[in-house]
């Protein structure tokens, strides 16, 4: 058990039967009045962000979590196969529980969280920026590097992101697995 003077960011809480990240906090201590917990809680599981209150003090369960590195093997009809880097085992993660999945490719290594004691995995996180090549997008223009007019592009994974008019078919360029958004080109 843990009470609210414990929270931090990452930290995972059992509420009501679900598992939620603790997103961010805020203790607040009015003039007037007992002191309480503003939250922002993600849920594991559907991913969506709820604000909840806690009075100050309140106990909750805590959910022991553990970090391991999976590496990404192949995808079939089971969901994406990953193998542990330390002890080798493969298991399958269905794509709903692993954040970024349309920029992961062949072996790339993902951090897993698996709840300790059930050693059921919770979710599988992509790294923040990955490097992609360009397979198909529409030529450059020489001189076209004044505006940031974006234009579509495909990457190797077959995902579809939006990156400057002087990027061509054949570069590499450094993707954020968050939001899908450009970065950089990244010379070889």
């Amino acid at each position: 058990m843990a009470t609210t003077a414990d929270f931090r960011n990452g930290m995972c809480i059992d509420l009501e039967g679900q598992y939620y990240f603790i997103v961010e906090f805020l203790h607040v201590k009015p003039g007037k009045g007992a002191a309480f917990v503003r939250t922002k809680l993600k849920n594991v599981t559907t991913g969506r962000v709820l604000d909840k209150t806690f009075n100050s003090g309140v106990k909750v369960d805590e959910v022991r979590i553990e970090r391991r590195s999976f590496q990404y093997l192949y995808r079939d009809d089971m969901g994406y196969n990953f193998m542990n880097t330390e002890t080798f085992e493969q298991i399958p993660i269905p794509e709903e529980q692993i954040e970024g999945v349309r920029f992961l490719k062949e072996g790339d290594v993902v951090e897993v969280q698996i709840h300790a004691e059930s050693g059921t995995i919770l979710t599988a996180q992509m790294p923040t920026h990955v490097v992609l090549e360009i397979t198909y997008t529409e030529p450059g223009i020489k001189g076209d590097t004044a505006t940031n007019t974006l234009k579509p592009a495909t990457v190797e994974t077959g995902a579809e992101v939006r990156v400057p008019l002087f990027i061509n078919t054949g570069e590499k360029v450094k993707i954020d697995t968050r939001d899908g958004s450009y970065v950089e080109r990244v010379r070889d």
